[in-house]
């Protein structure tokens, strides 16, 4: 037996129909795109979420119904420290399949390097004004001084720079900062 195909003619009205759907597939396409490009799939204590990028830390233990008394923490790659994630306003960048987890316990803060000396600091961003008491507790001689900061081995969203007066930047264990005294005379 012979298969029959019945063709229907084309009509002003079909085509109409096939552009408006042609139309409505591309509105979908670029919403699912946009939708992509702001929410990531991230996993809290192994459990999958969708999440808009960026976020905050806030945010991530609500989605994540991180328990009282609990710690968030990002999983790092290879033998670095896992970095902890504050239950505040912070915008927090993600990335897509990124893996956090629950501790109890709160951060204990952290210690981080300044002209090769240790320092513990409880808060999760330092000044420059701080970092440069720190370097340099007791002034230099100089009567017009000149500060610089760098810094590098930071976390994810400040991993290296120069600091100016004034900011401030998030500090994670074993941040490194060297800060310099120059007289501008």
């Amino acid at each position: 037996m012979q298969k029959v195909a019945y063709l229907t003619p084309m009509t002003e009205q079909n085509a109409q129909v096939g552009k408006e759907n042609t139309m409505e597939n591309a509105v979908m396409i670029e919403n699912e795109t946009k939708k992509r490009d702001h929410e990531v799939r991230v996993h809290i204590d192994r459990h999958p979420y969708e999440s808009p990028n960026p976020t905050t830390g806030a945010a991530l233990y609500a989605l994540g119904k991180v328990q009282a008394g609990f710690q968030l923490y990002r999983e790092a790659k290879g033998d670095k420290e896992d970095e902890p994630i504050h239950n505040d306003g912070e915008k927090e960048h993600l990335t897509p399949d990124e893996h956090f987890y629950s501790k109890e316990g709160h951060h204990k803060g952290f210690d981080i390097i300044v002209n090769a000396e240790q320092h513990h600091e409880n808060k999760k961003r330092i000044s420059f004004e701080q970092i440069v008491k720190l370097g340099f507790p007791t002034p230099p001689p100089f009567q017009n001084v000149l500060f610089t900061v760098t810094y590098y081995n930071g976390p994810k969203s400040n991993p290296e720079g120069i600091m100016t007066a004034g900011q401030t930047v998030k500090i994670k264990n074993e941040m490194v900062f060297n800060v310099k005294a120059t007289d501008r005379s």
